[in-house]
């Protein structure tokens, strides 16, 4: 009995699942390490199969001008494994806005010392960082902008085909607005918190100078625990929101990336 393999079927599932898996290592909410490393394997093939019925006729056109050679498919992997992982860093510059608001949080709020190593991103977290970061974790879940993330890295096959290589600059580019746009949303969103914060040292220093027999600093510590923990619960409401807008940029800036290298 004679077994064919269709050789462009299986070369384009590959090539697709390299620029999935790419990005899955790097990209939130799936680059956690809560997600096994079969488990993101297994994902990445299934979403390649998604969009295999199109990369099938690039690779039998492109890869197969010259035959299927071994160096040509190492080259298109390669640069498959590239894209995947610089959209993935892109994704998570957006994402990390949440956790660096919590950060700034922990600052003002006094709850830097009690940062400690997070297992699962192999890094310090502080505490409010770290809830800031599970609360988005799930709420990414459960708005579904997990699908609209993928939605977007399912459509950069149509705009970047498979065997294209990213552009560096343009990436570097993005980076650039990326972190700058992180620290204005981590401002956004911790903002108003760290204001009130504020008026609140300033309001112990008004009552130290007017009753110092009161040792207000010394009460000053819990008090200031407390608020920072009231407006914490306050401005979680409005996670969602935020979460959601997120998903919106991470897909768009995966897809705008795309389409600028395409484009240059």
């Amino acid at each position: 009995m004679e077994v064919s393999l269709p050789v462009e079927q299986a070369v384009g599932l590959g090539l697709a699942s390299l620029r999935v898996l790419g990005w899955l290592l790097l990209a939130p909410p799936f680059s956690y390490r809560g997600f096994p490393g079969p488990v993101k394997a297994l994902l990445a093939l299934a979403l390649a199969l998604v969009v295999q019925p199109d990369v099938t006729p690039l690779v039998r056109g492109g890869l197969g001008a010259g035959g299927l050679t071994a160096g040509a498919i190492m080259l298109a992997a390669l640069q498959e494994l590239l894209v995947g992982v610089a959209l993935g860093w892109l994704c998570y510059l957006v994402f990390a806005a949440v956790q660096s608001a919590g950060d700034l949080l922990d600052v003002f709020g006094g709850f830097q010392l009690a940062q400690g190593y997070d297992p699962l991103m192999q890094s310090g977290s502080s505490v409010l960082g770290r809830i800031y970061q599970l609360l988005a974790l799930a709420l990414l879940f459960a708005t579904g902008g997990h699908l609209v993330v993928l939605g977007g890295l399912l459509r950069t096959y149509e705009v970047l085909p498979v065997g294209t290589s990213i552009d560096l600059s343009v990436v570097a580019r993005v980076a650039t607005e990326g972190i700058a746009g992180l620290m204005l949303a981590a401002l956004q969103i911790a903002g108003p918190l760290i204001a009130v914060l504020f008026l609140t040292d300033v309001g112990l220093g008004l009552l130290t100078r007017v009753a110092p027999q009161l040792n207000a600093f010394a009460l000053g510590f819990p008090l200031k625990i407390l608020v920072t923990l009231v407006l914490v619960g306050l401005g979680a409401s409005l996670l969602p929101d935020v979460v959601r807008s997120l998903a919106d940029q991470m897909a768009e800036t995966v897809l705008g990336t795309a389409r600028a290298s395409a484009d240059g």
